[in-house]
């Protein structure tokens, strides 16, 4: 399988799915959907009991999608995530043990920072694009449009409350590479097994690019 960079992630369609799957049998179908709506690269978050079953079933049945992982809270996770077939790993924090065993794994990571202090310990570690996590919690896309210019060299992901609505704010940042979202798979779509919803959500979504 060909090695993926976060760059390469970040910049196969402008939103990244957030994804938490419940139900195994779900996992491939969502997957599937996704991707036929033009959304390949998806975070499976470790919030849930079948997270890591899901990530290898949409490795093995789903090749043109590009599975991450997210919500990785310690070095176990990062493990336990690339044996399942997870390509690149998000974290809701800065954490050097979570960054060490993945760059021992192999694993491209996206770790989470709210604030320019944590942005810059990521930098001084070389890492360039970053999860600006929670989104709208901590500002929004004002904050990320004040960090441009003292922090040039660094792109964002942010994650957390955006939707289709407030996306495109978002996007239309120079510093902002793609967005993490969950509105593309709704709860009610996933349970009720309406791929052709999710689809269409996704179709939009990658249409959203700035």
């Amino acid at each position: 399988m060909t090695a993926v960079t976060i760059e390469d992630v970040c910049r196969i369609a402008p939103v990244v799915p957030v994804l938490v799957i419940d139900d195994l049998e779900k996992a491939v179908p969502l997957a599937k959907a996704l991707v036929a709506g033009g959304l390949r690269a998806l975070e499976i978050t470790l919030r849930t009991p079948v997270a890591l079953d899901a990530i290898r079933m949409i490795a093995d049945a789903v090749p043109d999608a590009v599975v991450g992982v997210g919500t990785l809270m310690s070095a176990d996770d990062v493990t336990a995530s690339v044996k399942a077939g997870a390509r690149f790993g998000v974290s809701p924090g800065l954490s050097a043990r979570i960054l060490d065993a993945a760059e021992e794994a192999g694993m491209p990571m996206l770790p989470g920072v709210t604030t320019p202090s944590e942005a810059m310990a990521a930098a001084e570690r070389g890492l360039r694009i970053l999860k600006f996590f929670p989104a709208e919690a901590n500002g929004g896309a004002p904050v990320l449009k004040a960090w441009a210019s003292p922090l040039a060299d660094l792109r964002f992901c942010p994650t957390g409350g955006i939707v289709a609505a407030t996306a495109p704010d978002y996007l239309a940042l120079p510093n902002v590479i793609c967005v993490g979202g969950s509105w593309v798979a709704p709860k009610q779509a996933v349970e009720q097994g309406d791929w052709s919803a999710i689809t269409g959500l996704a179709a939009a979504a990658s249409t959203l690019r700035a």
